[in-house]
């Protein structure tokens, strides 16, 4: 499957950066779209328009822990191991964009923090940058799926 061309789907179809993200991988994940949509509902607009963490980051690192993550904590090195994963996605995104917070990448434009999401019309796509955002999270996945192999 094509995860980039996936997220960039789900992404203009309306749903958020970190459901594009995590749900263009659940062939990977094994996990339905459905479940997927709904786990990663609460992360977009930086963690629920907070403007926080960036949702396509947030949306990589769901899908890192779905495929990489621990469940048992007796052996320290393995929970090491996970978040030097995570933060080796996280300085390459940052080595593209200078940063993983949603209200960095989205300076200069409006960006209040209330509940309702901003109108997915034409207007906010051409302004917003966040389609290359999920798009850039998808092949840093791919990078490292295919370097786990």
């Amino acid at each position: 499957m094509d995860h980039k061309m996936r997220a960039r789907e789900l992404f203009c179809s309306g749903y958020n950066c970190a459901q594009a993200v995590f749900t263009a991988f659940a062939d990977v994940t094994g996990m339905e779209e459905k479940e997927a949509l709904r786990l990663s509902s609460s992360f977009g607009g930086g963690m629920g328009r907070l403007r926080e963490t960036c949702g396509a980051v947030t949306g990589m690192f769901m899908v890192a822990g779905a495929l990489w993550g621990y469940d048992d904590v007796s052996d320290p090195s393995v929970i090491t191991d996970h978040y030097a994963r995570i933060q080796d996605m996280a300085a390459k995104f940052k080595e593209k964009y200078n940063t993983i917070c949603c209200r960095q990448l989205l300076e200069g434009l409006e960006t209040t923090t209330g509940p309702v999401p901003t109108p997915r019309d034409a207007e906010f796509y051409k302004k917003r940058p966040c389609l290359i955002f999920v798009e850039y999270a998808a092949e840093i996945l791919d990078q490292m799926i295919a370097e786990k192999k």
